[in-house]
């Protein structure tokens, strides 16, 4: 596929402040220090490593803006959520656009360079999983999120390509989603009674669901496993915090 040199780091505020940030006593959750190095200081060095050669952090803290200077990125504004902020950078930069998150300091460079590696030629917008599996034989106890589908049980790695420019159109439907987390049946609605049909009775891949909704709005959108299950770690409460630092220190 086409060579990828450019990434936003989404390092976005929650309104109220995030919880973890405040317990452990800094401004934002992308400044928690890790053996010395800020989460976002990780993320930036594993994007570098892997090629990429302009990092946008796209954020509204001023502390987060000059840490990102002082590594040699580029913040620009955050927008009203992440979707928004994919969208904004993706206007700014342009496709192929990877995307990553602030407060996942185990990101690899060879994890991203096999998940661009494994991205099919035909995708508008990919992402990578990690199976149960995966993440149970790698990754030390730890509580994940799973989706179940016939083909196992999967959990996000907060890393994600928008490969053309036909990926914005996923980044509308992002945010709906958004917009409509407090209304589930809107989002219910938009999946088709068919997959949902599928989906509830065990018939249903998550290849096939992220496909079908890629259809639905008229692009092609692909799913990666990722080879190692740690890549599905990322730090939203102390528990992961406690476990990212025992892993890196």
């Amino acid at each position: 596929m086409t060579s990828v040199t450019t990434a936003l780091i989404l390092a976005g505020s929650r309104p109220g402040g995030d919880p973890l940030a405040q317990a452990v006593g800094v401004r934002h959750k992308a400044l928690i220090e890790i053996g010395g190095t800020s989460m976002l200081a990780y993320v930036v060095a594993a994007l570098r490593s892997a090629g990429m050669t302009r990092i946008l952090v796209s954020t509204g803290d001023e502390a987060v803006s000059a840490a990102a200077v002082a590594l040699g990125a580029e913040p620009v504004a955050a927008e009203a959520g992440p979707s928004g902020s994919a969208a904004a950078a993706l206007a700014l930069a342009g496709a192929p656009l990877l995307l990553t998150t602030a407060d996942h300091p185990l990101l690899r460079p060879e994890w991203i360079s096999d998940f661009l590696q494994a991205v099919p030629a035909e995708a508008d917008v990919a992402v990578l999983l990690a199976r149960q599996e995966a993440i149970e034989r790698d990754a030390p106890p730890s509580r994940r999120t799973y989706l179940s589908f016939a083909d196992g049980r999967w959990s996000g790695c907060n890393l994600f390509l928008l490969v053309t420019p036909a990926a914005s159109r996923a980044l509308d439907l992002w945010s709906h989603v958004e917009r409509d987390r407090k209304r589930p049946w809107r989002i219910v609605r938009r999946l088709g009674l068919g997959m949902i049909w599928r989906y509830l009775t065990g018939r249903l891949t998550l290849a096939a669901a992220v496909a079908r909704i890629g259809e639905g709005v008229g692009i092609k959108a692909r799913i990666v496993a990722a080879g190692n299950g740690l890549a599905a770690v990322d730090v939203d409460s102390p528990g992961d915090l406690e476990l990212v630092r025992g892993l890196l220190t």
